[in-house]
């Protein structure tokens, strides 16, 4: 045989080590290939190749019948080792996330749940399958309240729109949403809205009293880009949909969020090909060095979820 070549152990390698261990345990190829499934031509070269990977002869087989040779024997204690030492800590693992306990407090910014792109309620029963002593206790508060509570310790884990970005935060993408300018169905540019009638052009839009949120956001910045006014301030997506079914102000809603009310006749978008954005969501939590074992878990099955 040629010199030991196995230097890094690899997944090819663990997944020979367990079609070896299958082999030697079956007592043979012929009822090897009947446990795996697998063609015995397949398994001669797949023990070839572990042979290769380890640089000596394992086994004999052909009409003989099948038989360790001296290394193999040694190798097939070492490989019930290896295996048995991952299943171990495959078991570890397991436990270590079942012995999750505490509170876990997650602020959300509002109406994410109506968006089909969140998937907030699906790493939520992840966490529940894989650590059922957490307690989990949800916020809906504002953006900006939300990252200064993370900052602070209050909250664990975050959801907002992206924004500007804090060095004190660790901020990982998870979906976005449509947002598109909306009136009222008692205001002037309802019936305008629908292009029955004349045509409604962007500078009669960018005349209306506008309804923005009063925190730095994406809300604040498009409002400015597009030329409208702010005559009245909310500080979630609930008080923009109050003021707009005011009908006397125009307002950015997500698409989503919006869909009841368009249904209802109570709102129309404006000029959607004009008067929209999008808007994306991260979660924030501390930086990894500086949060909990629980905090790292939730973050990772958010970032899967979305995945």
């Amino acid at each position: 045989m040629s010199r030991p070549l196995l230097g890094q152990v690899t997944d090819l390698d663990l997944r020979l080590l367990r079609v070896f261990r299958t082999v030697v345990e079956s007592g043979g190829f012929a009822a090897a290939e009947l446990a795996l499934n697998v063609g015995r031509s397949t398994l001669s070269k797949q023990i070839k190749d572990l042979e290769t990977r380890l640089g000596m002869r394992l086994c004999r087989r052909g009409r003989g019948g099948f038989a360790l040779s001296p290394e193999g024997a040694q190798i097939y204690q070492a490989t019930l080792r290896v295996l048995g030492a991952l299943a171990d800590l495959r078991s570890e693992v397991y436990d270590l996330h079942r012995h999750l306990s505490g509170q876990l407090q997650v602020a959300l910014f509002d109406k994410t749940a109506t968006n089909p792109a969140c998937r907030i309620p699906r790493a939520i029963g992840w966490l529940r399958e894989r650590a059922p002593d957490v307690a989990v206790e949800i916020r809906v508060l504002p953006m900006n309240t939300i990252e200064r509570g993370v900052i602070e310790g209050d909250f664990h884990v975050g959801v907002i729109p992206t924004h500007r970005r804090s060095e004190a935060c660790d901020y990982r993408p998870l979906f976005s949403e449509r947002m598109f300018l909306y009136c009222g169905a008692g205001h002037s540019l309802f019936e305008r809205a629908s292009g029955e009638e004349k045509p409604l052009q962007p500078a009669e839009v960018r005349e209306a009293p506008f309804a923005g949120l009063g925190f730095h956001s994406h809300n604040m910045e498009q409002g400015h880009t597009l030329g409208l006014q702010r005559s009245a301030t909310a500080y979630d997506q609930e008080g923009v949909a109050t003021l707009i079914l005011s009908g006397a102000y125009l307002g950015f809603l997500p698409d989503h969020y919006a869909a009841g009310f368009v249904s209802a006749g109570q709102m129309r978008a404006l000029l959607p090909g004009h008067f929209t954005y999008d808007c994306r969501f991260e979660a924030i939590a501390k930086p990894e060095g500086q949060r909990a074992r629980l905090t790292q878990t939730f973050l990772e099955l958010l970032v899967e979820a979305h995945r």
